[in-house]
């Protein structure tokens, strides 16, 4: 029996549902395999009385500290930010706090791995709990806890002690492991580990009735993301201007960009509809109505709305940036174009002339399986506890589970990274 203990700051909760979505999913996902167990920790950060009372921490403060979250057990204990404060105390914080949290978990599921979903702060801090409890950890990298936070130097110093103290090192695309290792992490011990999509919740289905119901009979484009510069939603907004007049333009998502964002889609009336957060099932039928989903991002990891909308029959316009071209790899699956409205909606129009069948497209979506993705995970998790320095334990119990799976360690050629440090969040 391989038992898992997943570590994730981003995981859906009662106040926040959309928070973390594909870690829930590939967390479920590895529970479900032959021979795993499973217990989630999902830290939550709060302030001191009385910052603990403002709306943004209230509802946090609020969840269970245990509970059954679609067939996991999540544990969501508390450890202490200090709005404002230096962000590298974040990590030894949290590590300072789940310790007898862990530690008490322990006695009743002896985990034999901390899986870190994050690099920041769950990776240093999953570093430091594994010292402590002498158990392998591995981590995660997906966008901005690289992109964003190795900018800040002290943040930068604590992803890199993490990284090479780490069994295992996973990142969301071949773009992101180069990111890795240009920060000089250990080659051997990266690993791309893509993301999976639900294929039964993203399916093409009669594109013309989809966009009826939101009352659509021209082209549709759709860009969902959270609102925020890094993501570029002004371009697509912008990008409209070139586009047929009966073209219409629906963002999903919400953030701190949505009034400005409202400011610069009022002169075209109707054409453009801001709808804010909104479930996965409404993200589904969005994706399937859609003629193209217009992605502008200054940078990515590998994003999980690119795979969606391939399963859901509807092809990506976005800029080459991270793994973009690993899921944009064929003209069914859509274009990769310059990050100017003019350009993207050049691409837009391209794919509006002739648009690729329904199922051509899907087909390019259907290798980022959840089944996949839990496999090579748990593979690559069981290796860590069998070559385990800190706590040597019983191989031949682990290998007569009959692990499979074959995701290849990333390699690269010595020299910098093909894709230099942006800024941004994946």
């Amino acid at each position: 029996m391989l038992r898992v203990l997943t570590l994730a700051t981003l995981f859906p909760n009662g106040a926040e549902p959309n928070l973390g979505l594909f870690v829930e999913r590939q967390t479920r996902a590895l529970a479900a395999r032959p021979g795993v167990e499973v217990a989630v920790v999902a830290p939550v950060g709060l302030p001191v009385w009385p910052l603990v009372r403002h709306p943004h921490y209230a509802r946090r403060a609020a969840l269970p500290l245990v509970e059954d979250w679609n067939g996991l057990r999540v544990h969501r204990p508390r450890y202490r930010v200090w709005p404002k404060a230096p962000q590298a105390r974040t990590a030894a914080a949290m590590a300072a706090a789940l310790l007898p949290v862990l530690r008490d978990l322990r006695d009743r599921f002896r985990f034999d791995v901390i899986d870190a979903e994050f690099f920041w702060p769950d990776g240093p801090a999953a570093m430091r709990l594994s010292r402590a409890l002498g158990v392998p950890f591995t981590v995660k990298a997906r966008g901005s806890d690289i992109h964003y936070w190795c900018r800040q130097s002290a943040v930068r110093a604590e992803i890199e002690d993490a990284g090479r103290a780490a069994s295992a090192l996973f990142a969301v695309s071949a773009a992101m492991a180069a990111d890795l290792a240009a920060l000089g992490l250990p080659r051997d011990r990266l690993f791309v580990h893509h993301t999976g999509v639900d294929l039964d919740r993203f399916r093409p289905g009669d594109r013309a009735a989809a966009k009826a119901a939101f009352g659509i009979s021209g082209p549709l484009i759709v860009t969902a993301g959270a609102l925020i510069p890094l993501k570029g939603q002004d371009l697509a907004i912008a990008a409209l201007a070139h586009l047929p007049e009966d073209a219409h333009l629906i963002l999903v998502g919400g953030g701190p960009e949505r009034e400005r964002l409202e400011a610069l889609a009022r002169p075209f009336g109707s054409r453009v509809r801001i709808l804010g957060p909104r479930p996965q099932d409404d993200v589904a039928r969005l994706l399937a109505a859609a003629d193209v989903m217009l992605h502008p991002s200054r940078s990515e990891g590998l994003a999980n709305v690119w795979v969606e909308s391939l399963a859901s029959g509807t092809p990506v316009v976005a800029p080459d940036v991270g793994g973009a071209r690993e899921v944009i790899d064929r003209p069914a699956a859509g274009r990769l174009a310059d990050r100017t409205p003019e350009a993207l909606a050049a691409a837009v129009r391209d794919l509006l002339a002739a648009p690729p069948p329904q199922q051509d497209v899907r087909a390019a979506a259907t290798r980022f399986s959840w089944g996949r993705n839990a496999q090579e995970l748990e593979t690559h998790l069981r290796r860590c506890v069998e070559d385990n320095p800190l706590s040597p334990r019983e191989r031949a119990g682990a290998r007569a589970t009959g692990a499979v799976g074959n995701a290849a360690t990333f390699s690269l050629p010595p020299g910098p990274s093909p894709n230099p440090l942006p800024g941004g969040e994946g």
